[in-house]
């Protein structure tokens, strides 16, 4: 599977230029089943990722516009009188899919932001008392706008806590830039992406990172880690039980990846930022989480 997984990285490679670390991440985080949440500025090829992802894998896939006026039901659904059958029909939402692309997500109110909570955790969603199975695989890919932006609203901690990673896009290298120019990049090369992947193969691949071995050494690096973002003084609060279990099965699937079947530091520190950053509020200002982070990172 190592092979079919290169393919699918060089095959990204060729539509998203010059984000070689942004698609590892954003791959790393898939496999190891967690949901992503990408931000950046309008423009940055945030919707462009998510959607090659999608056509790379052959899932079946929404995506949802968020805006201010989004309702709950919009998402998961809602029951329809149906006159023939004279009761009430349920017509599934987007959510219903293996992969749902939650485009500009902190444009919606928390009220609908909330819908996705049980959703991402449970992999299920409760409605009219009635659970409801979402398919397998499930992912989310949220894109998100900087809050400085007019019309946003900030995502709550417990739904910020759900996505496994968090990861930038940022600017293009200027040789990059150029191949968009030229129409050898981007957005609308997407509809032309090959399938590499298939969804059986992902749900495959996704259990052999599960057994990734973590040797206990490897474990008390982690532990850790978690209890210099408890101890260093410049976070309200530290990292949690469930953020470690966060950075474990994002640090096996870094290794899985690397085509290793066995844990090192270097696959924790490869995914330490993305997996903490967005779980952290700051104590003190003038320094960012990233960088923060980082110097935890070198301490332990």
């Amino acid at each position: 599977m190592q092979s079919t997984l290169k393919n699918g990285m060089d095959t990204l490679s060729g539509v998203i230029r010059g984000k070689d670390q942004e698609i590892r991440l954003a791959l790393c985080c898939i496999l190891a089943r967690g949901h992503l949440l990408i931000e950046d500025l309008p423009g940055m090829g945030k919707t462009a990722l998510a959607l090659s992802l999608a056509r790379l894998m052959g899932l079946d896939y929404q995506r949802i516009q968020f805006t201010s006026d989004l309702l709950p039901a919009d998402i998961l659904g809602v029951s329809i009188f149906d006159q023939q059958a004279a009761s009430f029909q349920f017509k599934k939402g987007p959510v219903f899919a293996q992969l749902l692309l939650a485009d500009e997500v902190n444009r919606a109110s928390p009220r609908t932001q909330s819908a996705l909570l049980e959703a991402m955790e449970e992999r299920q969603v409760t409605i009219e008392g009635q659970a409801r199975t979402l398919p397998e695989p499930f992912i989310v890919i949220a894109t998100q706008n900087p809050l400085s932006q007019q019309g946003t609203f900030p995502l709550p901690e417990s739904q910020m806590d759900r996505f496994l990673m968090r990861i930038p896009m940022g600017y293009p290298d200027a040789e990059s830039e150029k191949a968009i120019l030229r129409g050898e990049a981007g957005r609308y090369l997407v509809g032309e992406l090959a399938q590499v992947i298939t969804p059986q193969v992902l749900m495959a691949m996704q259990h052999e990172v599960s057994h990734v071995h973590a040797s206990d050494m490897l474990l008390d690096y982690i532990l850790r880690l978690l209890k210099a973002t408890r101890d260093e003084g410049h976070f309200a609060v530290g990292l949690s039980p469930r953020a470690g279990l966060a950075l474990l099965q994002a640090a096996r699937a870094w290794a899985y990846i690397e085509g290793r079947d066995y844990l090192i530091p270097e696959d924790v520190q490869a995914v330490f930022v993305p997996v903490s950053g967005h779980r952290l509020t700051m104590q003190k200002q003038g320094i960012s989480p990233n960088e923060l982070l980082n110097r935890v990172n070198a301490m332990a």
